[in-house]
This record gives C-alpha cells, structure tokens and sequence, in this order.
C-alpha cells in the first residue's frame, strides 16, 4: 500500500474501497469483509449510502486493529448545519460502531456548509475525527471555505477520470496542500470505458485489465482512488496495481483521452443545485 500524508501530518491509504449504491447489509458487509481481507485499508462510505452499520460490523468482523483501518463517512446535505452536523455525525459514528472516524467530508456544497464546517472543526479538535474534508467542492467553493474558517480542509473527493482528468483542479489543490481523491474512477462504466482500445493495448502491454490501468494511472497521478464491486474478484483486481507502472508515453495516451465529461452533473450549475435540494423536499 502506499500512503500520502494529509496537511495535518495523518497518512491516508491511496487506495480505497468505496460502498455507494451497495445498500443490502449482508452484501456490504461480505464485500467490505474480503476488501479488507485483501489488503484495503481505506474503507469509503456515507450518511446516505445507507450502509455504515454493515461497514462497521465488517470492521469489527475482520480482526484487523482499528489503528490500521482508514474510514471516511460523510455528511449529506439534509443535515448541512452546525446543529445538523453535530447530530448527524453522532448518528454515524454510533452506526459504525466507532470510537472515532478518520475522515469525515462534507458530502456536497450545498446548505449552510459554514455552519457545519464549524462543527466539523469542533468535532476535530474534540479528537472525534481525525482529518475533515470536503467532497465535490469547485476551487472557488473551496478557497472561500478556507479562507473564512480555521481549519483548510484536508481532502476534496471529486469526480475524476479519464474522461475527467480535472488538471487545473488537481494542481490547485496541490499547491493549497488539499489532497484531491476521486470518485467515479471507471466514468461509471458509461463511454465503453472498460472496452476503450486505447486502455485496451495498455493493459496487454502490461497482463492487466483496464480497470486496473486506470487506478494506476489515478496512483500515478497522485490521487487517491476509490473502487467498487460487489464481485470478489474484481475486489482482489482493483487491489492488484503495485506491481507495474505506465510509461510516460502511457500516462500521455490516457491524457489525451480527456473530453471534460461529467458522468453526473456540473455541481456549480443551479439546475444541479435544485435538484440535489429537492431529495430534501427544498424547490426555489
């Protein structure tokens, strides 16, 4: 495995297994089970996944000291308020059936996140949380965030991937000292990612599949990278990338695969801001 440390000197796994739309226990439970089984130490769940009581139990179920294990829950936009926030994490935490969490984000940058920002501070420096971030913040979103509070957030998850490579963003947020860490690494299947021809011939040069290319690629890039699949194989696959590294000419293929192409919606366009508003009841 390897590591990056956060700008508040904690280490985060660089690669991560992530449990969004994985929703029936049992079956999270198992996948997380053999993830961890398989060497992730990066475990990625939400307030809205739906999911922490079977990520927790498989915590516990795997005999692995909680010290080594990293996990990330989030806060959803229903609770976006220092009261909110307060409330809402109190109900992961007991969920996860944990002492603490070692990342918790804000979910989206939506609602009063100043507000819950401020509990999230608390909550750190109370040793509750041991880094707290922000998930699918533009740079804007972000340095306002920043600049008007106490504590820079040490993460930012955001859609990222070949078709979404986001270069301006990631190097913005090196130089703040904010690891970008990705979701979406495989465009959600969309754009026949996994039959790409030009990560096709990559991944033959190399016995692997395109699946794995395109985490190494993330790896290689700096970010950090969630996979997921409810298959146990594919989970030992996606784990299975520090064993070669892509070429320079590699890595310029798969740049040039960039269309600036979301596979969700522009989070900065209102139309995207009422719609994740309305799974709330809130319309304008």
């Amino acid at each position: 495995m390897q590591y990056v440390t956060l700008n508040n000197g904690i280490q985060m796994p660089m690669v991560g297994f992530g449990v969004f739309q994985i929703q029936d226990d049992a079956t999270t439970q198992a996948v997380v089970e053999e993830a961890l089984k398989t060497g992730y130490r990066l475990i990625d769940t939400a307030q809205s996944y739906g999911n922490e009581v079977a990520v927790g139990r498989a915590i516990k179920a795997s005999g692995i000291p909680r010290e080594d294990i990293f996990v990330t829950t989030k806060l959803w936009i229903s609770d976006m308020s220092y009261e909110g926030a307060k409330k809402a994490f109190a109900d992961s935490l007991a969920k996860l059936d944990l002492d603490y969490v070692d990342l918790y984000l804000l979910h989206q940058p939506i609602g009063d996140t100043f507000g819950a920002w401020r509990a999230l501070e608390e909550l750190y420096k109370e040793g509750k949380i041991r880094a707290i971030g922000v998930s699918n913040f533009k740079e804007d979103q972000l340095a306002n965030l920043a600049l008007f509070n106490d504590i820079t957030p040490a993460v930012n998850q955001i859609e990222c991937h070949v078709f979404h490579q986001k270069e301006e963003q990631v190097a913005y947020e090196k130089e703040k000292g904010v690891v970008t860490e990705s979701w979406g690494a495989f465009a959600e299947g969309k754009f026949d990612v996994f039959s790409n021809p030009v990560l096709t011939e990559i991944a033959n040069q190399y016995g692997k599949t395109t699946a794995q290319v395109m985490l190494r690629w993330q790896l290689q890039r700096g970010i950090v990278s969630l996979s997921k699949s409810a298959n146990p194989e594919r989970v030992r696959q996606n784990f299975d990338i520090f064993d070669f590294e892509l070429s320079s000419d590699d890595m310029a293929a798969i740049k040039a695969l960039n269309t600036d192409t979301t596979v969700f919606a522009d989070h900065r366009d209102a139309s995207t801001v009422e719609l994740l508003a309305g799974f709330i009841g809130k319309s304008f």
